[in-house]
């Protein structure tokens, strides 16, 4: 960190303190396009050399990027916030890409089948992501904070990578079984969860540099340090 004097903050979770940074919603913004497009390419199963991926294990893992910068920089509080906008987003493009896709089309259109083919998501698809999506992303900023306590803010790398392995692994396991499992065979499905839970957290330490710019710079930026001392760890607390 610079010489800049920070504003050391035991929470962010008193009412409205989220409002008075500047920086906090741009980063919720992409934080919900990333999560979005990661939605719509999940589907997808491709093979990468030795590793068989998902669409979204490409995407998707820059999510928990987001988790740390917004647990380190504006703590439990607004990690929960930013977690709980891109559930209800992720929520509404699956309501209304079903709709959309069962509304009649028009005479002229031809294109209903490739349509249906991107946007007709299936329940328990939908339902897999968001319940993976919800428990990873609480888990990973839940060790993130606590592990910054118990080192008094040091050590990020070792902070961004531990609650990646703990957040990822809840991930990773709900949604390959919840959408794979019975189709799958076994074999597939431990594929799929060792060589995504590998990649991404091989991602999340290569982004390590990058993880530190972000940070430092917003901290810079925002002039605060938060701890999360006394902080409601409630995921089902409203930060409005």
């Amino acid at each position: 960190m610079s010489s800049t004097t920070l504003a050391v903050l035991d929470s962010s979770s008193e009412p409205g303190s989220l409002r008075r940074f500047k920086y906090y919603d741009l980063l919720v913004h992409f934080f919900v396009v990333i999560l979005l497009i990661s939605n719509l390419i999940a589907p997808k199963i491709t093979q990468i050399g030795p590793l068989t991926l998902s669409g979204a294990q490409l995407l998707f893992p820059i999510t928990y990027i987001f988790g740390d910068v917004f647990t380190e920089v504006y703590g439990y509080a607004g990690s929960r916030r930013a977690i709980w906008v891109g559930f209800f987003a992720s929520g509404l493009l699956a309501v209304m890409g079903l709709a959309v896709v069962h509304l009649p089309a028009a005479p002229t259109w031809t294109d209903q089948a490739v349509f249906e083919k991107v946007f007709n998501f299936v329940p328990r698809l939908v339902i897999a992501s968001l319940i993976a999506y919800w428990a990873g992303e609480f888990a990973n900023s839940f060790v993130m904070a606590k592990m910054k306590l118990l080192t008094g803010g040091r050590h990020l790398w070792m902070r961004t990578i531990g609650s990646t392995v703990v957040g990822q692994a809840v991930d990773t396991v709900i949604v390959i079984t919840l959408i794979f499992w019975p189709e799958q065979p076994l074999s597939t499905l431990a594929a799929l969860m060792i060589s995504g839970y590998v990649g991404k957290v091989i991602y999340e330490a290569a982004a390590t540099p990058l993880t530190y710019l972000i940070v430092n710079f917003l901290k810079r930026k925002e002039g605060v340090e938060v701890f999360d001392r006394g902080s409601d760890f409630s995921p089902f607390r409203a930060d409005l």
